[in-house]
């Protein structure tokens, strides 16, 4: 079940057919199949992350921390993105949402919090979050956002996106660095005036309204927060009649179309901020 903090897996989920050729050429890498038919199916995840690089860099105090990265097949200087995965950790669904970012132009990093663990049931994926502190959080995102900005085939400009407990940490690192971009999906943004005062990027936020946990009373505190700080012009918000992690293919609350609307609402959002 989902909570506060993240989702359990679910088993009644809605079927997602695909043709088996258009299977089977995918994991031969001659096809390429729509983002939620990957995530859907274990195998095609793994096939899409197998494609990413393991990187690993010191951090501002020396520890030294894991990203996955997809790199774009261009000549050209690309717009960088930091993915911050759900409370169950680096899983192959995140890693292949970097590799369908690579091929749409981006540098993606899908940040390691965990240090190479992940959850596969919710007391585990508990246990881990608790492991991440708001210090320890901060500077793992920090270090990667400056690798990114000084990478040899960035732009210089990068944005951070994240689910659940990665939505709350995308806005957790634009207010600890300045990024050009902050995408949450349905992440915790129960902030002060004071704490939002450092927030320098536009905000995209992508919310459910039978969400019980990352409700209407927190987003809407969040937005008069960010009002009294003067920061509610940068901040575009949509609702969706959708339950919490509607976009994660692999549960059971997940909703086709509205998780296609807010893909689309997002890329154009990128795009704009990061060209």
């Amino acid at each position: 079940m989902c909570n506060l903090d993240g989702c359990g897996n679910q088993q009644d989920l809605p079927e997602i057919k695909i043709d088996p050729e258009q299977r089977r050429l995918f994991m031969k890498g001659m096809a390429t199949l729509p983002l939620a038919s990957v995530l859907a199916f274990p195998e095609l995840a793994s096939a899409a992350a197998g494609g990413l690089q393991d990187v690993t860099i010191k951090t501002a105090s020396g520890n030294s921390v894991t990203a996955s990265v997809a790199m774009p097949k261009t000549d050209e200087k690309a717009p960088t993105i930091i993915l911050i995965h759900e409370w169950w950790g680096l899983n192959d669904q995140i890693k292949a949402v970097a590799a369908e970012f690579a091929k749409l132009g981006y540098i993606a990093v899908a940040v390691d919090m965990y240090g190479g663990e992940v959850a596969t049931d919710a007391p585990g994926a508990m246990s881990l979050m608790k492991t991440v502190t708001p210090e320890s959080g901060t500077e793992i995102l920090s270090a990667w956002v400056d690798w990114l900005k000084n990478h040899d085939d960035s732009n210089g400009k990068v944005a951070t996106l994240g689910w659940c407990f990665g939505g709350g940490w995308s806005l957790n690192a634009s207010l600890a660095t300045s990024v050009d971009a902050t995408v949450i999906y349905y992440g915790r943004v129960n902030k002060t005036p004071e704490q939002l005062a450092t927030l320098n990027s536009p905000v995209l936020g992508h919310f459910g309204t039978l969400d019980k946990s990352i409700n209407k009373e927190m987003v809407n505190g969040f937005l008069e927060s960010a009002k009294t700080a003067g920061k509610d012009e940068q901040i575009l918000t949509y609702w969706y009649n959708a339950d919490h992690a509607f976009a994660n293919p692999t549960g059971s609350r997940y909703d086709a179309d509205d998780a296609s609307l807010a893909w689309e609402r997002t890329l154009k959002f990128l795009s704009a901020h990061l060209s």
